[in-house]
């Protein structure tokens, strides 16, 4: 069985001082003021609904089989939104599951992203890959990607494998879109199991690596290895095309290639 995943990124846009302006860039690798890992389950601002509505837009045409979802707030909110602009996800159910939160800053969630660099340098560790006291591992924000990621596979492939047979082995060929740029259907053509993923920025970052690093994960022609493990824009978008073997009575991930990774453009043609 062949699926398509697409990841959506969330962040939290922090509201500046000045009244109804977003002290936020866009495309900055985090908010302007502070991280909020799981500490601040906050709404999404304006500037998030937004782009959760161009996200919505971009994605409306794919028909998604399956959604899941980090039980964070701003990350329910952004799947709500994607999901009322596609009529394949009326009926579906939002699955929402702890193992998708951010991951966990420890003393420094709610501190400002500046502190948290200099917190890092005085370790002797770059950012984002450090881990404050009180915080979560790399390590172990992959273990809880692994646990989600075969729950998932395991729900999907009951759902739909027998739908499919075992003749689907091999992964399609690769897509000519840039990694950053597109259509939203770009390497689903003929692809119909669907499923949405929504979770969060750190959290993602440990997910890439993991894939490529460890799944061999084929990247998309030209990908750029600073890009490919840099942070998401907020609502940025990363697919993957993976293929399911049943082995006994259980569903197995045997192959995954990424079609694009930390897609922004959707907002970009919002601007």
């Amino acid at each position: 069985m062949i699926l398509n995943i697409c990841f959506v990124t969330i962040k939290l846009l922090v509201l500046g001082k000045k009244k109804n302006r977003i002290m936020e860039l866009l495309y900055s690798n985090f908010p302007f003021s502070f991280h909020p890992g799981q500490a601040i389950d906050a709404p999404l601002s304006e500037a998030g609904l937004q782009q959760a509505e161009a996200a919505g837009r971009y994605l409306a045409h794919v028909k998604f089989t399956n959604v899941f979802v980090s039980n964070m707030l701003r990350a329910k909110q952004t799947t709500e939104t994607i999901m009322k602009h596609n009529s394949s996800c009326s009926a579906l159910e939002m699955v929402c599951d702890p193992l998708l939160i951010e991951k966990s800053f420890g003393i420094a969630e709610g501190r400002r992203l500046q502190d948290v660099k200099d917190m890092a340098e005085a370790a002797g560790q770059t950012f984002p890959g450090f881990t404050p006291p009180g915080g979560e591992t790399q390590e172990q924000v992959k273990m809880r990607f692994k646990e989600f990621l075969e729950k998932m596979l395991q729900q999907i492939g009951a759902e739909h494998f027998s739908e499919r047979g075992q003749d689907d082995s091999s992964l399609p060929a690769p897509s000519q879109a840039t990694p950053t740029e597109g259509k939203a259907d770009d390497g689903v053509k003929d692809i119909p199991v669907h499923a949405l993923v929504v979770t969060h920025g750190a959290y993602m970052c440990v997910v890439v690596r993991y894939f490529v690093e460890e799944l061999h994960c084929r990247l998309p022609l030209g990908s750029d290895q600073a890009h490919v493990f840099s942070l998401s824009p907020n609502t940025g978008l990363c697919r993957f095309i993976i293929t399911v073997r049943k082995q006994d009575d259980e569903f197995i991930l045997s192959g995954i290639r990424c079609v694009f990774i930390h897609r922004g453009d959707h907002v970009k043609r919002r601007s």
